[in-house]
Parts: C-alpha cells; sequence; structure tokens
C-alpha cells in the first residue's frame, strides 16, 4: 500500500516552496520557515531519499546492480532535461517580463542579467549547472544526490548504518574544511552545499532501509515529546526576534555569538536539529494509517506530491507570474491572496490532468471478441499443440 505521507508532504512543500518564492507576499506567514529554522527544502530533500532508496534498493534486489544503476541515470537525465527547459523558459519569461515593463530589476533580482553580459559562456556553465537563476537550486542539488545513488546503493542495501556514518563524516569535514561546488560568475558557491545537505538525503535513505530502527525512534515518548515539543518553541522564538527588534535586543550577546550564522546554505546543526524534531512531533499525528490523510480536502496536496517533478517546475514560473501582477498591479492584501489561490488552483489542475494522463496510459486493453472458431479435425496426439495462456 502506497504511504500517502510521503506524497501528502512533498505535494505541502511544493506549495510552501511557491508561496515563499514570491517577494512580499504576506500570504507566506503560514508556510514553515516563519515558524522555525527549517522549512520545505528539508522536507523536500528528505522525502526525496526517502523514496530515492523505496524504488531503486526494490530494483536493485530484483534485477541487480547494473540495471538499477541504469534506472538512476535515467532519471538525473529526465530531471537534466527538465532543469535545462527551466532554465531556458524561466530565463525568457524573467527577460520578457522585465522588457515588457520596462524594469531591468527584474533581470538583477532573478540572477539573469550575467546571462545577458555573456550569452555564450553563460549557456555553457548553465549546461554544466553552474549558472543558475534564482529560485533554481533545488534541482541541480537533487540531480547531484541522485547521481552518487549508483555508488552508495550497494553499502545502503547491506549496511545503511555504516553509510550514514560515511555521510556524517561528509557532513563534518565539509563544514570545518569549507567544502562546496562552485557557480559562475566565478567566486560563488551552490547554495545549497551538497557535501552537506547530503546528510539529510542519506538520513531520508536509511530510515526506510531501516523501518525498525525509524519506528523505533518515532515511537511515542513523553520525555522526548516535551524535549522536541520545547526545541520547536525555542526555535520559533528565535525566527519571531527576526521581526521584532524589542524582542531582537533580550538575545545576550554571547549566545547571538553561537547561535549565527545559522546557515541554509551549509544546513546548519540548528536547521538540522529542528527538521529532526519536527518530524518527531509530526509522526506522532501522521501514521502510516492515519484516517485524515485520506481526507477528500487534502486530495489536491497528494496529487501535487504525486507530480513532483512537474508541479515545481510549473510553481516556478507561477511565482514569477504572481511576483509580476504584485508589483505592477497591486500589491494588497486581496491580491496576495489571489495570486496565491490562483497560483496552487493552476497547480493543483496540472496535477489533476497529468494523473488522469498516466492512469489513461495504464489502463489494459480489453480482449478484443472474437467469432467462434468452425469445428476442425482433432489432431494426432504427437503433433498435438500446447495450450495457450488465456491472458495473453
Amino acid at each position: 500500500m502506497r504511504d500517502l505521507r510521503l506524497d501528502f508532504f512533498r505535494g505541502l512543500a511544493l506549495w510552501f516552496i511557491f508561496v515563499d518564492h514570491i517577494p512580499g507576499n504576506q500570504i507566506a506567514w503560514v508556510t514553515m520557515r516563519n515558524f522555525g529554522l527549517s522549512d520545505a527544502t528539508e522536507v523536500f530533500v528528505f522525502i526525496s531519499g526517502y523514496t530515492s532508496s523505496l524504488v531503486y534498493a526494490r530494483i536493485l534486489e530484483q534485477h541487480g546492480w547494473r540495471f538499477a544503476a541504469a534506472k538512476v541515470l535515467d532519471r538525473c537525465w529526465t530531471l537534466y532535461i527538465a532543469y535545462l527547459f527551466l532554465f531556458i523558459a524561466f530565463t525568457a519569461q524573467v527577460a520578457y517580463t522585465a522588457r515588457v515593463f520596462d524594469n531591468p530589476l527584474f533581470t538583477e533580482e532573478m540572477g539573469i542579467a550575467g546571462f545577458f553580459a555573456d550569452p555564450a559562456v553563460s549557456l555553457v556553465q548553465a549546461l554544466a549547472l553552474k549558472f543558475r537563476p534564482a529560485n533554481l537550486d533545488i534541482l541541480p542539488l537533487y540531480i547531484v544526490l541522485l547521481l552518487s545513488l549508483p555508488v552508495v546503493l550497494p553499502v545502503l542495501r547491506r549496511w545503511p548504518l555504516v553509510l550514514l556514518a560515511g555521510s556524517v563524516t561528509l557532513y563534518a569535514a565539509a563544514r570545518l574544511l569549507d567544502w562546496n561546488l562552485p557557480t559562475y560568475p566565478d567566486g560563488g558557491v551552490w547554495f545549497f552545499n551538497p557535501f552537506a545537505w547530503q546528510l539529510l538525503f542519506v538520513l531520508g535513505a536509511t530510515m526506510q532501509r531501516l523501518p525498525e530502527v525509524a519506528a523505533a525512534l518515532t515511537t511515542r515518548r513523553t520525555a522526548l515529546l516535551w524535549l522536541a515539543g520545547g526545541y520547536l518553541f525555542a526555535s520559533l522564538l528565535l525566527v519571531i526576534s527576526w521581526q521584532i527588534a524589542p524582542m531582537a535586543a533580550l538575545m545576550p550577546v554571547w549566545l547571538a555569538e553561537i547561535l549565527y550564522p545559522i546557515s541554509k546554505t551549509d544546513l546548519d546543526l540548528l536547521r538540522l536539529a529542528h527538521f529532526c524534531a519536527l518530524a518527531y512531533v509530526v509522526l506522532q499525528i501522521a501514521r502510516f494509517d492515519s484516517a485524515w490523510l485520506r481526507w477528500p480536502a487534502l486530495a489536491p496536496v497528494i496529487l501535487c506530491g504525486r507530480q513532483s517533478l512537474q508541479v515545481f517546475c510549473l510553481g516556478i514560473f507561477l511565482s514569477f507570474a504572481g511576483q509580476t501582477v504584485l508589483n505592477h498591479w497591486s500589491a494588497s492584501l486581496f491580491a496576495q491572496f489571489s495570486v496565491t489561490l490562483a497560483g496552487i488552483a493552476v497547480m493543483v489542475a496540472a496535477a489533476r490532468v497529468l494523473t488522469w494522463y498516466q492512469s489513461v496510459g495504464r489502463r489494459p486493453r480489453q480482449p478484443a471478441s472474437t467469432p467462434p472458431a468452425a469445428p476442425a479435425a482433432p489432431l494426432a496426439p504427437a503433433a498435438k499443440a500446447p495450450a495457450k495462456d488465456p491472458s495473453a
């Protein structure tokens, strides 16, 4: 049976990413980034690791390593083509909008000004995943993490805890030695450091391979629940202090020196701890057999989660379109609500169409009715034909 939690939380993360990518949108106050130190990116990467293990470890067991590696590379190629299409289409969208509204700041804000300064070099760098407009950082991260799967898949299958220990070691080394991948123009680094974010991906994969460990870690314990809840509350107060100056003034200097900077690029330990605490609390409510996951009102979120790649790409276009509407027509609260609601409605509609199309494509053919054959003379026993499978 399909685990609806994966689709639900992935779909919810996609909605949050869309809303958060619209600057000045007050509706973004309902997304998780305003209530703690982690956000939808952590959810997306963890679930990606979990589902990757779920799918490709099974292929490895059934068909061997070569076929599993080929399937992973095929998926990476699909993601790469999707990224290139998204890059070209998004760059064209921003450039056209900047020209129509005579607002060159759009190209600066969305990080594509360098493309027009040297299109040939920028395009080559984009092919190498080094030149990226704003909001397109998640797909390259996912591609790189998935590319590593054929190498780690045998280790994940046999020694998942050894793989997790190696992942922790790589995370620590990346943090201590400032490892990251370069971007274009020169001098920049990946916004999501793959050497750090791989830990969350591997953690998700490990929890899928060790369901008994995952069950033990998420078993309800009163003391652990209070500890996780206390950390979430402290994180909430910290995030609120970024918006309210008097609360920020209450922060002791020595404590601020310890806490800051809370790097999203390098997946700061405080962010990782917040995600783990949040996951522990949420999993007390979201069990595999939770009836509320089958509520009709949640079906649109689950649909978007099942069509995550297409919905993510669509959300990138819609978020910039929403930004354009708010900047050049109206930035009222009603306009923000309308833009947000319209964007989510388009994402849900696209997910419905894709789901319908895929279900029709998988629909089995009905056997054609054939007229009864004329009686024939019986075959000799030595020449008797073998019986056919009626389902063939």
